[in-house]
């Protein structure tokens, strides 16, 4: 079985439903469990390449901090319960995550592809890395055992963006309007931070159709 993840490094919801698969995960025999793939989707397409400094892009998203923060509490309580401590006071900016998903692609090529996202997540929520920064994304790939030149090579060329927003664009074109979105075997989806019941639930009825 194959698990495709449509999410975005940026997306809150997304490192908690990270977790609660994996809590899934955890509980099932290695053979039961789907090849996850990580897929291509942006919270923000248009962001400018370099980012825009978080409060601004709060206030154009939210109306105002403030209210972004009083949203931002009920994802820091789900999350603590997942331990993830989020510290969204620590985020200065907002990145474009073109080159984070461009190296999560890159990734894939490897055996590393979800060590890298859940390194992305947690430096960015956790510790306010700017994952648009290329320097930072070397460091996540080389820390995850990729090698430091290649990838910091591969981000300055233009390499994948084509890919990545032609991924994106399908996501759009096949419904997904929000994430993490889940797709088993290209027939059974969920989208949000499910529960691991309810993974657990999609991933049994799929094995069990494939088997009938």
């Amino acid at each position: 079985m194959i698990m495709d993840i449509f999410s975005d490094p940026i997306c809150p919801w997304c490192y908690i439903g990270k977790r609660r698969l994996q809590r899934t995960l955890d509980d099932l025999p290695l053979q039961d469990r789907p090849q996850v793939r990580w897929r291509a989707f942006m919270l923000n397409p248009d962001m400018p390449s370099d980012g825009m400094e978080r409060n601004a892009y709060l206030a154009r998203k939210f109306g105002s901090s403030q209210r972004a923060m009083e949203l931002y509490g009920t994802i820091a309580q789900a999350g603590f319960e997942e331990g993830i401590l989020f510290a969204f006071g620590d985020i200065a900016r907002t990145p474009s995550t073109m080159n984070a998903h461009r190296l999560i692609r890159l990734a894939g090529e490897g055996a590393n592809q979800t060590e890298i996202v859940d390194e992305m997540f947690f430096r960015y929520f956790t510790q306010g890395v700017d994952i648009g920064d290329t320097q930072a994304l070397v460091t996540i790939a080389a820390d995850c055992g990729m090698e430091a030149g290649a990838v910091r090579a591969y981000l300055e060329g233009g390499e994948d963006c084509d890919a990545v927003l032609a991924e994106h664009n399908l996501a759009q074109r096949i419904g997904i309007n929000g994430v993490p979105c889940f797709i088993l075997d290209g027939r059974y989806a969920v989208s949000g931070a499910q529960s691991p019941e309810v993974l657990r639930r999609m991933i049994d009825t799929a094995r069990t159709t494939a088997a009938a």
